[in-house]
């Protein structure tokens, strides 16, 4: 009888640590999901917070350019249409006060062009949307594990009970396999 019991009480044992340790394995199976997710809405948010102020950047350094070297090209105009040297002296102040601003920016931000920032936003783009592929990536495996945690017999029924359920994994919404376009024209 003694024996007997002791097998009862040793097989309670073991299927109720059973138990335990599939349920702590939801939960920890539960949490990764939600972590993961997390790391993609943080990159989501990076990207919503970087994009836009990047592209004003390229925006405002491509106007700022664009004025010089709009404001040099008239004022060579005027020099060689100057019939007058009063006409070629306010000319070529015009060019000079031109220049000394460029000089100014230049100076002050040597690597400001257009076409540098226009590398860099594409390097920016590049690494954000990089990270976003890598975080969904991460929280597809993470959910994927987790899914079938949830589906495997006898786990599915300790699931059920206390209320796990399959999560979503990420997916390609229709229409993403169109790249965005960027314009600088707004």
């Amino acid at each position: 009888m003694k024996k007997a019991l002791l097998i009862v009480v040793a097989v309670v044992a073991i299927v109720g640590l059973y138990f335990v340790s599939s349920y702590n394995r939801l939960v920890s199976g539960n949490n990764g999901v939600d972590v993961a997710w997390s790391q993609v809405e943080t990159q989501l948010q990076r990207r919503f917070d970087l994009i836009p102020n990047l592209v004003e950047s390229v925006k405002g350094a491509q106007i700022q350019e664009q004025t010089i070297f709009g404001d040099i090209a008239e004022a060579r105009t005027r020099y060689s249409g100057a019939t007058s040297v009063d006409d070629k002296v306010q000319a070529a102040n015009q060019l000079e006060s031109t220049l000394a601003r460029l000089l100014v920016i230049v100076e002050s931000y040597p690597l400001l062009t257009s076409t540098e920032t226009v590398k860099n936003l594409m390097v920016q783009l590049e690494g954000t949307e990089n990270r976003i592929s890598t975080e969904r990536g991460r929280y597809n495996e993470t959910t994927g594990t987790f899914n079938l945690l949830v589906r495997r017999f006898p786990t599915n029924i300790l699931a059920g009970l206390f209320g796990f359920s399959e999560r979503n994994l990420f997916e390609s919404e229709t229409g993403a396999e169109v790249a965005p376009k960027v314009d600088f024209t707004n």
